[in-house]
């Protein structure tokens, strides 16, 4: 029985599954943040050597009779330099010839479209959107969080506190926004956001403030609520972007889906989203994701291998996840 690997990387988490020829889940995972950037290259090897092994010895599966594994990391292929080093990361957990490294953006696509052409837009700790047309491949995003990851939970956290600050000075109105966040970090004046935020908040715990965001939309504050509206456009573009580089025919339906923690906020972000979409020039159809990311991987671990899962195995994994 033909066995796959699959490793969804992030900024937060990262999740490990391995999947049978048939679509079954005989293993699953979850380990610390695989952002590199962070955590540094000696903890990533050591976090995938250690995810890899425990789910393997879950299915009593040993890595030499693994036959194919896929490992999406964040900002993969981001610095060239330093390609060589990431692509031997699972080594030598793995067989170098049996696994495979790439985005984790890959991850997602795969997942939410079983590999089928289409677009897949990520917002999560970060975003970027990844597609694939007639055997062509396109990125945009996920340029990081200093000048780009537009819609991302980090974005959402930068712009609010952007809207904290001037709430604070008089340059907007105060509104529900201010005194929530007053509260949550127990700020004693409001300058002391700065001690807090500089130097001694890492990437996810900063990104995590979008959820704080999130409720003060929902309590009424319309200043936050238009942070997720421009988020919902900021996401669209990228889509745009990335359907522009994979010269899609004008009139061809092209399937979009998502993947990423903040589309759990779906009448904040995922149904502008849909809307701007729509509302567009492009011929889009919006469809949820088929199965997440890390079933994405294993299935792209699958299709890298030469042996594709085929269609009953495909829908077999699908059920999984929608019952799970």
């Amino acid at each position: 029985m033909r066995t796959y690997l699959g490793v969804d990387g992030g900024g937060s988490k990262t999740a490990f599954i391995l999947v049978d020829e048939t679509g079954s889940v005989l293993a699953s995972h979850t380990e610390g943040p695989a952002y590199y950037l962070e955590i540094g290259m000696e903890e990533l090897r050591n976090m995938l050597a250690r995810g890899i092994r425990a789910t393997l010895q879950q299915a009593t599966v040993s890595s030499s009779n693994l036959d194919f594994a896929f490992l999406g990391l964040p900002a993969y292929g981001e610095d060239s330099r330093l390609i060589p080093e990431l692509d031997a990361a699972a080594s030598p957990t793995l067989l170098g010839a049996r696994y495979r490294c790439g985005n984790d953006a890959l991850c997602g696509w795969a997942g939410a479209l079983a590999c089928q052409d289409g677009i897949n837009i990520v917002a999560g700790t970060g975003s970027i959107a990844y597609g694939e047309y007639n055997l062509r491949t396109a990125r945009a995003g996920g340029w990081g969080e200093l000048f780009s990851d537009e819609g991302s939970g980090f974005w959402i956290a930068r712009e609010g506190l952007s809207l904290f600050s001037r709430m604070s000075d008089g340059r907007a109105a105060r509104g529900p926004w201010y005194d929530m966040l007053r509260q949550h970090l127990g700020l004693q004046s409001d300058l002391d956001l700065c001690a807090h935020i500089y130097g001694r908040t890492d990437r996810s715990e900063f990104a995590g403030l979008s959820t704080l965001v999130s409720r003060a939309a929902a309590a009424g504050d319309a200043q936050a609520k238009a942070l997720f509206d421009q988020a919902a456009i900021e996401l669209a573009r990228i889509i745009d972007a990335v359907h522009e580089q994979l010269r899609v025919p004008d009139d061809a339906l092209t399937t979009v889906s998502y993947s990423g923690g903040m589309f759990e906020l779906k009448d904040l972000l995922l149904t502008p989203l849909q809307s701007t979409l729509a509302g567009g020039s492009r011929k889009y159809r919006f469809r949820a994701p088929r199965m997440s990311a890390v079933a994405g991987a294993a299935l792209y671990a699958a299709k890298l291998s030469g042996t594709p899962l085929g269609a009953a195995a495909i829908a077999s994994l699908e059920r999984h996840f929608q019952d799970s």
